[in-house]
């Protein structure tokens, strides 16, 4: 009998080692935990570095006994969007003792950190090309018969620094996702009233507000209470005070109805206004015309002698402050500029916190009846910016002041960590749990 030759690769098996016990802080077995960049209702995130290629990820943790457990919701709505352009991939979900764990795409600042950057305010031409790209993206998990439910500016994010997606607008978070196309009776899902809230109260639509039933008409008219929120820095049904969250839902929710389209638009291009019009007077299972959407701002930018040339304010803020400093100091980075790994966020999360892709969990395909998380960011949220300097509490959620409602098995691992790591996540998720 011949006998087998195995031959031996000491690259393959340094490799190999390095993976398994190079460090004792590893999940999925090839990613390696690194700092924790955010926090949200759900749990931590953390940065991290999958130990096969040497790829930055985003790992997300959540206590296995969570009251409404959300990471394999969340896996499974990111695989039903599966590559579509700015939407983040996922590489493993799995359990890790006493923790559900995602790893995904780590991604950059979130639009409301970089709102934040822009002293709150962005210019028309900016807005304008964000526009497009967030209709983009919705359009895209509207043809995957999914509607998403929680716009706001701290779940889309741009791409990592110096990467090739690094302009292009990310959406994560998918937490409360939902289908709104039946599949098995290939029809839309029936007209209910009396629904409980779902998303952020400051961008929701005025038939979420009356607890009608959501649909794509929905996120669009979230979007466009985006889009004004960006050109005016406040919306005018912030900062209302009430003495119960849902006074102040209610209090959000007639100051919408009664602020006329014309006022809440009036100064800015027209288009705006005829965006939101249109949102507003779609029918519950219409199709929207995402083209004739689109096509409104690329007019605006025309109209105001721009083009969409991807120099969004913030990257111009930055190569001023680079040039500015370059002239007075040499060639070092201006204050404020972060290298990739100092800006990475997580995929949502946001407040999801910018996770980069962060995204909190979508227990989406599940009707869920609206989270009180007050940023609600990672639906049932991250945090709304893990990156952002005035990101709210864990648990807590961005939006509450006015009014936020967020209302395969394991892959195996082999490696022992020590003790101390998930010691230490446990003691911090029922730390923090205790406090909500």
């Amino acid at each position: 009998m011949q006998q087998q030759v195995v031959k031996f690769d000491p690259q393959a098996q340094h490799s190999m080692s390095r993976i398994q016990y190079a460090s004792p802080n590893v999940v999925g077995v090839h990613y390696r935990v690194g700092k924790r960049i955010g926090e949200g209702s759900f749990g931590v995130i953390y940065e991290g570095t999958n130990l096969l290629n040497n790829q930055p990820v985003a790992i997300k943790f959540e206590p296995r006994k969570s009251d409404a457990p959300q990471l394999r919701d969340e896996y499974r709505t990111y695989k039903i969007l599966s590559g579509l352009v700015g939407v983040p991939t996922v590489y493993y979900f799995g359990q890790e003792g006493l923790h559900n764990v995602l790893c995904m795409d780590l991604l950059g600042k979130s639009l409301e950190d970089l709102f934040d950057f822009c002293d709150r305010k962005f210019t028309p031409k900016t807005v304008c090309m964000l526009a497009k790209n967030m209709i983009a993206r919705v359009r895209s998990v509207h043809e995957r018969y999914l509607i998403y439910r929680d716009i706001k500016p701290d779940n889309f994010l741009v791409g990592r620094p110096y990467t090739k997606n690094a302009n292009v607008v990310h959406l994560i978070d998918f937490g409360m996702a939902k289908y709104y196309w039946d599949i098995k009776k290939n029809q839309h899902i029936p007209y209910r009233e009396r629904k409980s809230l779902s998303g952020t109260a400051r961008y929701m639509s005025i038939n979420t507000h009356l607890g009608r039933e959501q649909s794509r008409r929905d996120d669009l008219e979230a979007l466009g209470h985006v889009f004004m929120y960006f050109l005016r820095g406040q919306l005018p049904w912030q900062g209302l005070k009430a003495a119960t969250n849902k006074q102040k839902y209610e209090r959000i929710g007639e100051k919408k109805q009664t602020t006329p389209v014309k006022d809440l638009c009036d100064g800015y291009p027209e288009e705006f206004a005829v965006y939101l019009s249109y949102a507003r007077k779609l029918a519950f299972e219409q199709t929207p015309d995402y083209d004739y959407l689109i096509g409104l701002f690329d007019n605006a930018l025309h109209n105001a002698g721009e083009e969409d040339d991807g120099q969004y304010d913030w990257l111009v803020r930055m190569s001023n402050r680079n040039s500015s400093r370059t002239i007075n100091s040499g060639n070092r980075p201006a204050e404020g500029y972060q290298t990739p790994r100092a800006s990475a966020q997580l995929p949502p999360h946001s407040s999801g916190q910018n996770l980069s892709t962060m995204a909190a969990s979508p227990s989406g395909i599940a009707d869920h009846p609206g989270h009180t998380t007050p940023s609600h960011g990672g639906h049932a949220k991250l945090v709304s910016n893990p990156m952002s300097p005035n990101r709210p509490p864990f648990g807590s959620t961005p939006d509450m002041a006015d009014g936020g409602v967020a209302t395969q098995p394991s892959t195996g691992y082999n490696g022992a960590p020590k003790r101390g790591f998930f010691t230490k996540l446990s003691d911090f998720l029922t730390c923090r749990s205790c406090c909500n």
